[in-house]
């Protein structure tokens, strides 16, 4: 039997990280630093999903104050999150400050990527009449 446990991403700045999550309503679930390993490792979930985590791993920076460097997160694909009001989830994600790359023009699907660039894709459950200003909106850069 295999059960799945959690998405691991690569962050620069867990603090931003942590604060785009929670914007998309997921809780901080437990923390583990290891000082030997010099990381920390976060873990959220949607609440009542506990078992379904997203691990962040910040690997800290090297003694001379450099950090490993990753290639952004367009190597990785998406993380997909159910909302039950993909135009409400993507304002509240945008008065905060975030660019809504694709926008939810069809009231179903929607793509934003946070702080370290990965692509998180926003998912209605069914669908929404299309809506102003989200309807006419273009796409910013890549999703």
């Amino acid at each position: 039997m295999t059960r799945y446990l959690h998405t691991m991403i690569r962050v620069t700045d867990p603090d931003a990280t942590v604060r785009f999550f929670e914007l998309l309503g997921l809780k901080e679930t437990r923390r583990f630093s290891s000082e030997g390993g010099r990381f920390t490792l976060i873990y959220l979930a949607a609440p009542g999903q506990e078992e379904a985590e997203v691990e962040l791993t910040y690997n800290w920076p090297a003694e001379d104050g450099s950090f490993e460097q990753y290639d952004g997160g367009r190597n990785f694909g998406h993380l997909a999150f159910q909302v039950d009001d993909i135009y409400a989830a993507c304002q509240r994600l945008q008065d905060a400050g975030v660019i809504i790359n694709r926008p939810p023009r069809d009231g179903h699907m929607a793509f934003v990527r946070t702080p370290d660039g990965i692509s998180i894709e926003l998912l209605q459950d069914g669908r929404l009449e299309p809506a102003e200003p989200w309807a006419s909106m273009p796409n910013v850069g890549s999703w």
